[in-house]
């Protein structure tokens, strides 16, 4: 039986890769809308940005649907200095030729939940966590629908965008409080797995000799220039973690704990405090990921983008 899904990103390159394995993964996924927020870029750039990936792999029966323009409270800041100006760098893709759905995302997350079968929901946010807190605050009664919430963001070590915080949870602080407080399942991806999840250059090569637009594509993003000190000599996947631990949860490791989240506009803003040994003594609230079988992961993604235009 297919998982039902919703996917909600700010493409980014590694969005884009995640997006692809779930298009490349229709047998066990079933897909019900794709949501934009704004994060990597501004809300109308990751719009545009997932209509082009949606056209790539010639997918035309997911709906796109524009959503939060700016976090709860703090103002927004992007990335366009790691992932260029329009958020692909490197990809090559035209612009959208299709449109976003109406309506926003808010309202189709809220809608989707409201109508998924008997098992729910799984959400998938691969971006700061504004539309699910969003809809899980205008409409709570859509809780009981989730499934499980599989999502990166934060990080048990150092940051990615300042010493603290990993970038997607320093965005929006406050929407990811509201998503690990909102009581229902959640597996999280944080850089100290997501930093392990970098192909190889013969992996990469392989990509690009798919012949197929996608790997090329694909190819393009992972070999573009990347600015410095990020935490890695490669090109770390970080979205597309969540998408493989739905097809393949054996290739991951992690344990239950207790994680909150900094709110407070200092130098810890966005930092995921992570109670790895229990020393709280508080329930947990997410399945914190620690570890994954990289080659066997990449392995496995190359044959999956094989299939794609």
């Amino acid at each position: 039986m297919r998982e039902t899904i919703v996917i909600d990103t700010d493409p980014g390159q590694d969005d884009a890769v995640a997006l692809l394995l779930a298009f490349a993964s229709r047998d066990r996924l079933d897909l019900k809308a794709i949501t934009t927020v704004a994060g990597n870029v501004p809300v109308a750039q990751s719009t545009a940005n997932a209509l082009r990936i949606r056209d790539l792999a010639r997918v035309d029966d997911i709906p796109v649907h524009r959503g939060a323009e700016a976090p709860l409270i703090v103002p927004l800041e992007t990335a366009e200095f790691v992932c260029g100006p329009d958020g692909l760098a490197g990809a090559g893709l035209p612009a959208p030729a299709s449109e976003a759905a109406p309506g926003h995302a808010v309202d189709a997350i809220i809608a989707i939940c409201r109508a998924a079968p008997g098992e729910g929901i799984t959400l998938c946010p691969l971006g700061p966590l504004t539309n699910l807190a969003l809809a899980f605050r205008l409409a709570p009664d859509i809780l009981p629908k989730v499934r499980r919430i599989a999502l990166m963001g934060g990080a048990i070590g150092l940051g990615n965008i300042t010493p603290a915080a990993e970038f997607n949870a320093y965005v929006d602080p406050h929407a990811a409080a509201v998503v690990f407080g909102c009581g229902r399942p959640i597996v999280m991806f944080g850089l100290g797995v997501t930093l392990q999840a970098i192909a190889s250059h013969a992996q990469i090569a392989r990509i690009g000799a798919l012949g197929n637009a996608a790997g090329k594509a694909v190819h393009g993003m992972l070999t573009r220039p990347r600015p410095g000190g990020l935490g890695s000599d490669g090109h770390p996947l970080h979205d597309p973690c969540v998408v493989a631990y739905l097809l393949w949860p054996e290739l991951f490791e992690g344990r239950d704990c207790y994680v909150t989240v900094e709110t407070g506009d200092g130098p810890l803003r966005g930092r995921t405090t992570i109670d790895w040994n229990g020393r709280l003594k508080r329930e947990p609230n997410a399945d914190v990921v620690a570890s994954v079988k990289a080659p066997e992961l990449f392995e496995r993604l190359i044959e999956r983008l094989a299939t794609l235009p």
